[in-house]
């Protein structure tokens, strides 16, 4: 591999399982990237969604950093129009202060939930209206140099701690473009946009005293194992898995049989939905690095954010481990 590799850590809960077994379980997954050589591994913010464990993002990050040593941690990311950029400079900059020089602040401008969830966060639906104001108020709390009178960071201020702008969308890259930080594009769920994305980020990019030149980071699911057939199936399942939360969000709702969810993948809503997967490096260490070095390409991208699908984790750290020694991950 020519560009380092990250993980992206969803906290996944097993239908069977428990939270604080995925809690546990993301310490262990973030143990083995560091001793592997990923170069960091984020948390994204998402709400009511029974199968995620990650809502929380800042107190994952703070019990995983006290598990590890070396490792950067952060958010991918952390959903601004929720929160005052006050109280996430304080949370970060604490963050930062406790683990110095291993923490990253994503922030993404949709609220991670549906709008229900979003009233019941008390928060204004203009909010993500304000998201490019939202970063540089941000920006100025964690720089030491407020914009809001009278007001600082209190943990926050000058850890300058490194933001990036993550999207699915153009609008996305046109700000991080503006704004001078690092870009990260979630083609791991919405592959439709990365292409024009990124072209659009490069050629727009104004220098920032964070960052000289543009970055981009691109998500991509891996399903990585001994045998190719194996991995191929850890993906159908990890796509039913999918499809059955989309169809069946809700207090109440059915649970989907697999023959159901697969008679629905048949149809032509069904192959728009299994298309948000479209980015998934699927199979034997050989199989997962060729198309590592592929995807790397075609999304021109300076370093690749894995999201490892299996199910339970025996088969996630294996995941990991495959991809790490094929691709030749290092930290730096």
């Amino acid at each position: 591999m020519t560009v380092p590799l990250s993980v992206l850590d969803l906290a996944p809960v097993s239908p069977t399982g428990t939270v604080r077994e995925s809690l546990q379980a993301s310490v262990a997954l973030a143990q083995a990237a560091e001793r592997h050589g990923y170069r960091r591994v984020w948390y994204a913010e998402h709400h009511n969604m029974a199968t995620i464990a990650s809502s929380a993002t800042a107190v994952v990050v703070a019990h995983v950093a006290a598990h590890t040593s070396t490792i950067r941690l952060g958010a991918g990311g952390v959903m601004l129009p929720n929160h005052s950029p006050l109280a996430v400079a304080e949370q970060f900059g604490t963050l930062a202060e406790l683990h110095p020089g291993r923490i990253d602040l994503g922030l993404g401008r949709a609220p991670g939930s549906d709008q229900t969830t979003a009233r019941a966060m008390r928060r204004d639906p203009r909010a993500s209206d304000r998201f490019p104001e939202d970063v540089l108020e941000l920006q100025a709390y964690l720089a030491g140099e407020s914009t809001v009178p009278g007001v600082q960071a209190v943990p926050g201020a000058g850890t300058r701690v490194p933001l990036y702008v993550l999207g699915s969308s153009l609008f996305g890259a046109q700000l991080a473009a503006a704004l001078g930080l690092p870009y990260a594009f979630a083609s791991h769920f919405a592959p439709a946009a990365l292409e024009q994305a990124v072209a659009i980020y490069r050629a727009q990019f104004r220098p920032s005293q964070q960052l000289d030149e543009p970055y981009v980071l691109a998500a991509v699911n891996v399903v990585a194992a001994d045998d190719a057939e194996d991995a191929r199936e850890q993906l159908r399942a990890r796509r039913r898995s999918w499809v059955r939360g989309m169809l069946s969000r809700g207090p109440g709702a059915p649970e989907l049989s697999d023959e159901a969810v697969d008679a629905f993948l048949g149809t032509t809503e069904g192959r728009h939905l299994a298309d948000m997967l479209r980015y998934s490096a699927v199979g034997t260490p050989e199989d997962v690095r060729a198309y590592l070095d592929d995807f790397a390409r075609h999304a021109d991208a300076d370093e690749l954010v894995v999201a490892f699908q299996s199910a339970d984790l025996p088969a996630r750290l294996r995941s990991l481990e495959l991809t790490a020694l094929a691709a030749g991950a290092v930290a730096a």
